[in-house]
């Protein structure tokens, strides 16, 4: 999955959109309110460490399952701690991917996909694989008429 990176986003764009209230329910409503924003800063929202935070565009559909899409923007934080199971942006072999970091028992790290459509191979982690840090957020522009 070869990524894009784009030109640096200024993050102090003191920018806030109102935060359109009660929330938009996408399973059962609930009736707590007490504690909603009244507005956000969207990108503010999103990154939690500014220095160490760059943006990829994504190509490919590994990450399907994960939420993740072909064209999507990913914001990447080199501060980050990284976890088995986290979504990650790691260089295997010279090429710049986006893949789920995962522990097998033996203590081996090993890149895989999320996308049941589609049958990928895992990559296993050698000394040669960097990791370059972990994906903080995704932004999706949607079609409108």
């Amino acid at each position: 999955m070869p990524l894009h990176i784009l030109p640096e986003v200024p993050l102090d764009t003191g920018r806030l959109v109102p935060l359109a209230q009660p929330l938009a329910s996408a399973g059962f409503p609930s009736p707590a309110g007490d504690d909603l924003e009244d507005e956000i800063d969207p990108i503010g929202w999103l990154v939690r460490h500014p220095s160490a935070t760059f943006w990829w565009r994504v190509e490919g559909d590994c990450l399907w399952d994960a939420g993740i899409r072909d064209g999507d923007i990913i914001a990447v934080d080199r501060a980050a701690k990284c976890r088995p199971g986290r979504v990650v942006l790691a260089i295997i072999d010279d090429a710049i991917v986006a893949k789920i970091i995962m522990r097998r028992s033996s203590g081996q790290l090993y890149l895989t996909t999320a996308n049941a459509r589609e049958n990928y191979s895992d990559i296993e982690f050698t000394e040669s694989s960097h990791l370059w840090g972990v994906v903080a957020g995704v932004v999706r522009r949607l079609p409108v008429d």
